[in-house]
């Protein structure tokens, strides 16, 4: 999985973009086909920072979500937290949509004998 971290009106330390790459990374534990993270930081307005975080993963559309907090980890963990739901409706969707298999088709061709 690649993470790319960016930042508009401002920079981080390096010791504020492993942790942000730690962080993030811990996605894949919900959804095993994420391919790609962008991390998008906005430190326009120092006092609450903006944190996009758009996730790529095979066969579906990215999933976004943004959050602006007090502090940058706060936003950072708000904004993980929205991705996290997301990823779990996405998977349960695909574990939904799985078909009724064999079994039903025996069962209605033996009722009708």
């Amino acid at each position: 999985m690649q993470v790319n971290i960016s930042t508009r009106h401002g920079q981080l330390s390096p010791a504020s973009q492993e942790t942000i790459s730690e962080k993030v990374s811990k996605l894949t534990r919900l959804f095993e086909r994420i391919t790609g993270v962008e991390v998008t930081i906005d430190l326009e307005h120092t006092e609450k920072p903006e944190v996009e975080l758009r996730v790529t993963a095979e066969r579906t559309e990215d999933f976004v979500a943004t959050d602006k907090a007090e502090s940058l980890l706060a936003a950072l963990d708000s904004t993980i937290h929205k991705m996290e739901q997301q990823l779990r409706k996405h998977k349960e969707k695909l574990k939904a949509h799985r078909g009724k298999g064999t079994a039903s088709a025996d069962a209605e061709t033996n009722f009708e004998s």
